[in-house]
């Protein structure tokens, strides 16, 4: 049963609204459901000046028992001035403590983004900040300098920009999770995509229940309406970005020692038919994944080196850290693993083909561990090398699309009238036909070419299939480039143009699954995957995304793409050397990877992130804090003694060398497995220029990396390459433009 609903796992009642009171010693929270028939109350201790005091009233009241319950408060407490109203709210983000006392941080104006299967998805529009304690019983911190710097430096992390949440619908997990476990309200809070899980880990451990927080997704959602001949239906994209290792383009790169990668984002394609409350609703999504290169890797910021050299370190021999995410990844979303690395070739001065080199060796050594059907798929594709036309870059990627989708299937479902409301947090709205609840997803022979790959999974997606019999996804495409922001945008819409295709298919809409690049909805897609480039890059890298594909695509004029691009490579620039080291402090406060106490070192006397160790290696760390390189390597080092309420274990239920049986339940999160004292700290080192064929072992395998063929990698000796793309294509985005514009 949900912990935060009222009235057991029947109502699904949540608290929506709230109002805030306040006397001389204590504030007093009044929460109703939506339908305004039940209310729960709050109180907050004002007179204890450093701890943070709650307690929740056990009783359901009526609205008419609330109100006499609040002229009582009022009459108790005339003589301190009595009972005063504060402020309307829909939902608290939590408690943060400084150096003085603690401040509440209240969702105060919130707006309406979207609705998945009556379910709705709210952003922030306005939130607030207000001390706890009174002012006669303030610290002497309370207003001092340090104490005002903090506050100053949490407003900067907008509540107001691309947080998202929903009251109903545990918008931090997939749907074809969200369909198949069961969680309490706890457990959901410890998701990776939870940005709020520290802020609000004091009262969901005292209240033991989620009645009065919201969780905070921080990514990007957009929900529209979309047609095809005759019928209409909704599509919503979601990115939800990982909490750990989180942080900014230069100051967060590769992985750490956990295996948490920066730049890690889970997108979530879900379309659903546009139909009336009262019918059943066909429902599909299809997930994918973007994350940093996992190796242990750094660019110095630089204000003179608008390009600055890559560093890679030599000391994880045996690519633990790496192994450590890929096994997350199988945790999270079963297997096959499908890695599409989109990084140069070829360079005049070694950069990217360093790291890709490395990568190619981190995966090639894991594989040889592995059984072959659990093996990674890694495809090295160079995005920036050939073509000079977009058509041919959608159409080619739109090839590797339809091979990924061969192996991971897509989740449908068909969610029953009864159950809309409910049913999609319990897993209890599949519609059972002849037992039967799930539909195992195909998979490939062992084969060496790519293009028999495709030729059956073009063969398979042609294949009618029963609408009615709910299908999973197992396994998960992860692609990447260098910042994993522009050439990564432009594949993660090639996948999900080729899925929007599988899902119409599946819901009856199209005979054949399959959606040429002329057709009006990919335009439509293109704009929104376009849109949500530009968020993620604007969080991540500073600046919105390179679009140079995309612009080519709509046959924009090349001058004015070209100026487009070089002032968004401007804008980056700027944003990396002179904003991004206040935005990390931003971000480090908010996540809880930096705790501010009296006697220490302040936030901004320290550098790199080393602070995530503060107080808990002595002083000598301080001492030495800026011979590190600045470099940010913390996953989130909280307190040493666990606050969570889920217990947490290190390490991974099924390993990678493990085989993977059945059919995938979920897409799940491994997070409560990640304990939140871990110790991040690695160290990176410059290796020099070298060129390309070194790093290899032998003549052979330099030759297959080399080509201009995609090199598919998924055993443990050899590189398998394919020449079904042996054609020259794909002009440059994003970081390749960069290049180009700084060579000129």
């Amino acid at each position: 049963m949900e912990t935060n609903l009222i009235g057991g796992a029947s109502n699904y009642c949540y608290l929506q609204k709230f109002r805030l009171y306040e006397t001389r010693s204590n504030f007093y929270m009044i929460g109703r459901d939506k339908n305004r028939t039940l209310c729960r109350v709050l109180k907050i201790d004002r007179l204890e000046p450093s701890e943070l005091v709650v307690l929740e009233d056990s009783t359901t009241y009526s609205e008419s028992e609330c109100v006499d319950l609040l002229r009582r408060i009022h009459e108790g407490n005339k003589s301190t001035g009595g009972l005063k109203f504060v402020t309307i709210c829909y939902g608290i983000v939590g408690f943060i403590k400084f150096l003085g006392p603690h401040y509440m941080l209240l969702i105060t104006k919130r707006r309406k983004i979207g609705a998945i299967c009556g379910h709705t998805v709210y952003s922030i529009t306005k939130s607030e900040m207000i001390p706890i304690p009174n002012s006669t019983v303030q610290s002497n911190m309370t207003n001092s300098k340090n104490e005002n710097r903090y506050k100053k430096l949490l407003c900067t992390v907008d509540l107001t920009r691309d947080f998202f949440f929903s009251y109903s619908y545990h918008v931090m997990h997939s749907l074809q999770k969200n369909l198949s476990c069961n969680e309490t309200g706890q457990g959901h809070y410890e998701s990776m995509f939870v940005w709020n899980e520290f802020l609000t880990r004091g009262i969901r451990n005292n209240l033991k229940n989620t009645l009065w927080t919201v969780a905070l997704v921080y990514g990007f959602f957009k929900q529209v309406k979309l047609s095809v001949p005759g019928r209409e239906f909704k599509l919503a994209l979601i990115a939800r970005r990982s909490r750990h290792y989180a942080g900014t383009r230069y100051l967060k790169r590769g992985v750490n020692e956990k295996g948490r990668v920066a730049n890690d984002v889970e997108t979530e394609q879900i379309m659903f038919e546009d139909v009336p409350e009262e019918q059943p609703v066909q429902i599909s999504s299809v997930v994918q994944n973007r994350g940093s290169i996992p190796l242990f890797w750094s660019q110095e910021t630089s204000r003179l080196n608008i390009k600055p050299d890559i560093m890679l370190s030599r000391k994880d021999q045996n690519f633990e850290a790496t192994k450590l995410h890929f096994e997350n990844l199988v945790k999270r979303y079963g297997s096959p693993i499908i890695i599409l690395n989109l990084i140069k070739s070829r360079e005049k001065k070694p950069r990217e083909t360093i790291l890709r080199a490395e990568f190619a060796n981190a995966i090639r050594f894991i594989n040889k561990s592995l059984p072959e059907e659990n093996r990674l798929k890694f495809l090295h594709w160079d995005l920036h090398k050939h073509s000079r036309k977009a058509t041919n870059v959608l159409a080619l990627l739109g090839r590797v699309a339809s091979y990924a989708l061969n192996l991971t299937g897509i989740f449908y479902c068909q969610v029953m009238p009864s159950s809309s409301s409910k049913g999609l947090l319990n897993g209890s709205c599949f519609e059972e036909r002849d037992g039967d609840y799930s539909l195992e997803n195909p998979s490939s022979d062992n084969v060496s070419k790519l293009d028999s790959e495709i030729a059956k999974a073009e063969c398979d997606a042609n294949q009618n299939q029963s609408i009615n019999v709910p299908m999973f996804q197992s396994g998960v495409l992860r692609t990447n480039c260098i910042d994993c922001l522009d050439r990564t945008n432009v594949a993660q819409y090639a996948y999900g143009l080729v899925a929007l295709g599988h899902q119409l298919h599946a819901l009856g809409y199209m005979e054949s699954p399959s959606i040429d690049l002329d057709n009006p909805l990919a335009e439509d897609l293109m704009r929104i995957y376009e849109t949500m480039g530009d968020t993620l890059a604007l969080q991540y890298g500073g600046s919105a995304a390179h679009n140079k594909i995309f612009s080519e695509r709509r046959g924009q004029w090349k001058a004015a793409t070209q100026s487009q691009e070089f002032f968004r490579t401007l804008q980056r620039y700027y944003s990396n050397a002179y904003m991004d080291a206040e935005k990390q402090d931003a971000i480090n406060v908010f996540l809880g990877h930096f705790q501010p106490q009296q006697g220490k070192p302040a936030l901004w006397e320290l550098d790199s992130d080393q602070h995530c160790d503060v107080g808990r290696r002595g002083p000598d760390l301080v001492e030495n804090a800026r011979s590190f390189i600045k470099r940010s390597l913390s996953d989130g080092n909280l307190r040493c003694e666990n606050e969570s309420p889920v217990a947490a274990n290190i390490g991974y239920s099924k390993p990678l060398s493990e085989k993977e049986g059945g059919v995938n339940n979920g897409l799940s999160d491994s997070n409560p497995e990640i304990s939140t004292c871990e110790s991040d700290i690695s160290y990176s080192r410059y290796t020099p220029s070298m060129p390309c064929r070194k790093l290899f072992k032998d003549v052979e395998e330099y030759q297959c990396f080399e080509s201009n063929h995609i090199c598919y990698d998924e055993h443990g000796d050899a590189c398998s390459c394919s020449n079904f793309l042996d054609m020259d294509w794909l002009s440059t985005s994003g970081n390749s433009c960069e290049e180009d514009l700084c060579d000129r």
